[in-house]
């Protein structure tokens, strides 16, 4: 029986989707609410309409549940890093010792929701960037809304090559790529667009076009770096393009700060982003900038000194964790072999240890000279370090395990394959060249990861392209710089940065914000795998 590619079963399979972005954006529900709602939609089409039995819904759930641990320990242990440093006021004296560094806000916010943000994808990912990134923004003064929205935007670009080319593994083991280095170097040439983009969409948030126009220069240079450079280094090795390009950036913001333009104070710009002024009744730091900065100085040097290495990585991945599912077929013929463990993931190179290591070598030291009592006196403040965790991480955890259940859901029952087969149904080839990295949008909006877009998608990309005479390179290029922007608006990103933003139920207004961002990007990218695919 074949899987039917209709205009019903095709606008079936994308209900659950336009509900939650009806849901999240028009309906502002909070995600916890809307998640659920998604996911019961998403299995009754798939009972009813693509005949999806008892067996393949508890193997979908139990892969979606597996998925979201993955992904919770990043959230879990990034929210207690935070709580942690601001426990003991190390996000005031963060605050105040990085105003002395810099006086312009619009530098600093571009300095760390876009270079700093990239950079932890380049060694990290799966989460990171949006979790480590947003609190330090809104201690810069960033409103906490845009202190999600920013490193969303910010990091999008680097997932395909990030940390340590994770998404590039997935994809050349799917996929038999014909000429790898071709297929990385049109995939950099790509992701640039994101990469630019972003920047100058964070620039225009802060401040339209005054502050498009004054952050130019920062711009230009940054992402020549990044993106100029991320295309070179995939020539030679793909695995360190992100790494390398980002790592470079990230120094090269020391130089540019010293640069009057970027040392002193924008002036005339009244931006939405940033907090109103603080008064004066602020209490004092109790600790220096460098003291503040311990637990990302230990996040990043625990990340590189484990990743980078060749030889460490190797050992520390060796312990792996993953758990069996059988295989299951519905009623279309839609069969998901089974597995002996499924998506087993390394927990010594996971991000989520490299977290608790920094927040318990933070509260170690930040304990041993009694910050923390410090702070307590100074600000007249009693956090409850893990209470305040558990608060903040249930209602993120419910969103997140309800957004990959849906998305299991819906890729063990056809839906995925629907709407990927529908659309290049109605398409002529340069057409689809178009809309290759729209497919790619959509497998990280339902999986809120890059790799696991081109995982399920990769495959498709190339029969397709291989059937309609299009070049291999160019559409999985398309399908991977789709994978990195669709990161942008994934409702478990989203939950991710409310959730260590402490604003959880404010999702609605994140996409609102990223999604114009996703929509145009995605555009510019189509348009550009079109240029490739004429001219390569």
């Amino acid at each position: 029986m074949e899987l039917p590619v209709d205009v019903l079963h095709w606008l079936l399979a994308f209900s659950p989707i336009a509900l939650l972005l009806v849901l999240l954006a028009v309906l502002r529900w909070k995600a916890p609410e809307a998640g659920p709602v998604g996911l019961f939609l998403a299995v009754l089409v798939a009972i009813v309409f693509f005949e999806a039995g008892a067996e393949v819904i508890a193997v979908a759930g139990g892969k979606g549940i597996w998925d979201a641990i993955f992904i919770l320990f990043v959230v879990w242990p990034a929210l207690l890093l935070y709580r942690v440093a601001d426990a003991a006021g190390a996000l005031e004296a963060l605050r105040h010792g990085i105003a002395q560094f810099s006086r312009n806000d619009l530098f600093l916010v571009l300095a760390f929701g876009w270079v700093f943000a990239s950079f932890l994808q380049g060694i990290a990912g799966f989460g990171a960037p949006i979790a480590v990134v947003a609190p330090l923004l809104i201690a810069l003064g960033v409103k906490p809304l845009y202190a999600v929205v920013i490193p969303l935007i910010g990091h999008a670009w680097c997932n395909m090559f990030g940390t340590l080319a994770v998404g590039w593994l997935a994809t050349i083991r799917v996929v038999e790529i014909d000429d790898p280095t071709l297929t990385a170097f049109q995939t950099a040439l790509l992701l640039w667009i994101p990469n630019l983009l972003g920047a100058l969409w964070i620039a225009w948030l802060y401040g339209r076009g005054t502050a498009v126009r004054h952050a130019a220069p920062m711009i230009a240079i940054i992402s020549l770096i990044h993106g100029g450079g991320q295309a070179l280094v995939t020539l030679g090795s793909p695995l360190l393009s992100a790494f390398i390009a980002s790592t470079v950036a990230l120094v090269a913001v020391y130089p540019l700060s010293r640069w009057k333009r970027y040392s002193e104070p924008l002036e005339d710009i009244d931006s939405p982003v940033m907090k109103d002024e603080r008064g004066e009744e602020e209490p004092d730091p109790v600790m220096s900038l460098p003291m503040a900065l311990v637990p990302y100085i230990v996040l990043t040097l625990v990340s590189v000194a484990v990743l980078v290495p060749p030889f460490v990585e190797e050992r520390a991945g060796a312990l792996e964790l993953g758990i069996p599912f059988p295989e299951v077929e519905t009623g279309l013929g839609v069969t998901n072999e089974g597995e002996r463990e499924f998506a087993p993931f390394a927990p010594l190179t996971h991000p989520g240890t490299f977290l608790l290591l920094a927040a318990a070598v933070t509260y170690a030291l930040y304990r041993s000279r009694d910050y923390y009592s410090a702070w307590r006196e100074r600000s007249n403040d009693r956090p409850r370090i893990l209470g305040s965790v558990v608060t903040d991480a249930v209602p993120a955890s419910v969103a997140i395990v309800s957004f990959l259940t849906l998305s299991q859901v819906l890729e063990h029952s056809g839906q995925t394959d629907v709407l990927a087969l529908g659309l290049e149904a109605v398409t002529i080839p340069i057409v689809y060249a178009f809309f290759a990295s729209w497919i790619g949008v959509l497998g990280a909006f339902m999986t809120s990861s890059n790799t696991a877009s081109n995982i399920i998608f990769a495959d498709l990309q190339e029969t397709v392209a291989q059937e309609s005479g299009l070049s291999s390179a160019t559409i999985i290029a398309a399908q991977s710089t789709g994978g990195a922007v669709g990161n942008a608006i994934a409702p478990a990103n989203v939950v991710l940065g409310t959730g260590t933003a402490g604003i959880v139920g404010q999702e609605g207004g994140v996409l609102r914000l990223t999604l114009p961002f996703a929509l145009v990007a995605t555009v510019l990218v189509g348009l550009g795998t079109v240029a490739l695919e004429l001219v390569w």
